[in-house]
This record gives C-alpha cells, sequence and structure tokens, in this order.
C-alpha cells in the first residue's frame, strides 16, 4: 500500500531555514513548516524579531526545535556563519526558503540608479549568494529550495493602479523576480543530480497591513484579480507544504502562482 498524504507531507526530523521569515509573508511560512513538525531556522537582520517568532512557534507546540538568527542575505560573511551553524547544530539541511526582501517603493520616474542596484542585490543576487552556500549542506537529502518570486516576475503591473510613488512597483523588482524565476529553472537541472528539487512560488496581491489603510488603491487591486479579494498570508501555506514535502516529490522548475488568477488576463 502506498504512503498516506499524511505520512508523505510530514517533515518531522528535517530542518528548514527561511530568510525573511519573520515578516509578513514570512511568518506563515515558518508557521506551516513548524505544523509539519519541522525544525526551523527563522532567519533576517532583526534577530529579535525572529526570535518573537520562534518563541510563538514554541508555544504553539509541535514537534521541531526552533532557532533565531541573524542574517542579512546581502553580506556574503553573515550568510557563511548562518551556514556554519546550520553545519554545526543541525548537520544538514532539508529546505530553504529564500524569501528575504527589502526596498523603497519607486515608479519608472522616481528610481535611480541606487535604487535599481539594491533591488537586484536583495531580489535575486541573494537567491544566488544564499543558494551557493547552503547547496552543500542539502546534497543526498532529497532537499528542496523554494524561491519567492512575484506575479510581477512574469507580468507588467498595470500602471492604471498606481498612483504616485507611495504604493508604486518598481521597474527593479520585477526584474529581478523575472531572473528568480529562471534561475529556479537552471537550478532545478543543475541540481538535480544531488537530489535536490528547486521551484517557485510567486505571490500577488498580499497588500501589508499599512497599505491595506489605502481602500482605493485596494479596490483597484481587487478589481484585478478574478478572484475579486486580496491574497492572505495563511493562503501561501498550501503551496510551501507541497513544495517542501514528499507530497511535491516529483515537482521541480515550477513556479506556482498564488495571485487569485491575475495572471490569466
Amino acid at each position: 500500500m502506498s504512503r498516506s498524504l499524511n505520512e508523505m507531507m510530514s517533515l518531522r526530523g528535517k530542518t528548514a531555514l527561511i530568510s525573511g521569515g519573520a515578516g509578513y509573508l514570512g511568518t506563515a511560512m515558518c508557521e506551516v513548516l513548524a505544523e509539519l513538525g519541522a525544525n526551523v531556522v527563522i532567519a533576517s537582520r532583526d534577530a529579535s524579531k525572529c526570535q518573537t517568532q520562534v518563541d510563538l512557534l514554541d508555544e504553539a507546540g509541535g514537534e521541531g526545535s526552533h532557532r533565531a538568527v541573524g542574517l542579512d542575505v546581502a553580506s556574503q560573511a553573515s550568510v557563511s556563519e548562518c551556514v556554519q551553524m546550520l553545519r554545526d547544530e543541525y548537520g544538514g539541511l532539508d529546505i530553504l526558503i529564500n524569501n528575504a526582501w527589502s526596498g523603497k517603493k519607486n515608479s519608472w520616474a522616481s528610481i535611480n540608479e541606487d535604487d535599481w542596484y539594491n533591488d537586484i542585490e536583495i531580489c535575486l543576487n541573494s537567491v544566488f549568494r544564499m543558494t551557493k552556500q547552503c547547496h552543500p549542506l542539502m546534497v543526498g537529502r532529497s532537499a528542496s529550495i523554494i524561491n519567492i518570486a512575484s506575479m510581477y516576475g512574469h507580468i507588467a503591473p498595470d500602471y492604471r493602479v498606481y498612483d504616485g510613488t507611495d504604493h508604486a512597483n518598481p521597474p527593479s523588482y520585477g526584474a529581478a523576480k523575472a531572473g528568480v524565476l529562471q534561475l529556479t529553472r537552471y537550478l532545478a537541472s543543475f541540481l538535480s543530480p544531488d537530489a535536490i528539487r528547486v521551484n517557485a512560488i510567486s505571490p500577488g496581491a498580499f497588500p501589508h497591513a499599512i497599505t491595506r489603510e489605502n481602500e482605493a488603491f485596494m479596490q483597484r487591486l481587487r478589481e484585478k484579480a478574478p478572484l475579486g479579494r486580496l491574497g492572505q498570508p495563511e493562503e501561501l501555506k498550501g503551496a510551501v507544504a507541497l513544495l517542501s514535502t514528499d507530497a511535491g516529490a516529483y515537482i521541480t522548475g515550477q513556479n506556482i502562482c498564488v495571485d487569485g488568477g491575475w495572471g490569466v488576463w
């Protein structure tokens, strides 16, 4: 008899690292991995915020042992320190979620070269850096890498939705996320001999609480989605669970769009 779905979706004994894990979307990703039994390492530049999230996971119960770590994905030295910790304390890594992002809101008119290079560094170069250094810890473990891309990695923002720069989507963001999608496909090919699957998730639109205060903007976003509403972070849990567990063991090189249908038109 084949394994049950519950057995296939168990992450007991597995270790997961989530960059940007204490952020708006990262929190839900950490929650679902903990719910499935993984040891969850929550990483970001704000280690205290990560620790708060670890405390919440511990309070919720579960089988995993969770840890907070300070991590600057733009720093090779910081990434190296994180990887060394994983090697020393866990002996390897089973799941890597490249989720960290930070940047300024910019329109085409307002963006400058420094903004552009910063977004490429944080959105795209960091995925290369994290994957390159974590790769040796994942070889032969039937591991999974999940890169968090964006709907704007494969479709263009509608300029009519945006007004000024308060909520603008910068050109650098979509360009970097498109690069993430191609890097995902490349890595799915070249890391497959090491028993590592590589996939992407493209969320949209998942506006932060402060953005949701602009009701006129929210309504324009809702009207762009066939489902007629905005996404909630918990709605990423299913895609993360699928791609991080054996339920998705035959899936690699794919991009799962969690966007309310936004990309269909």
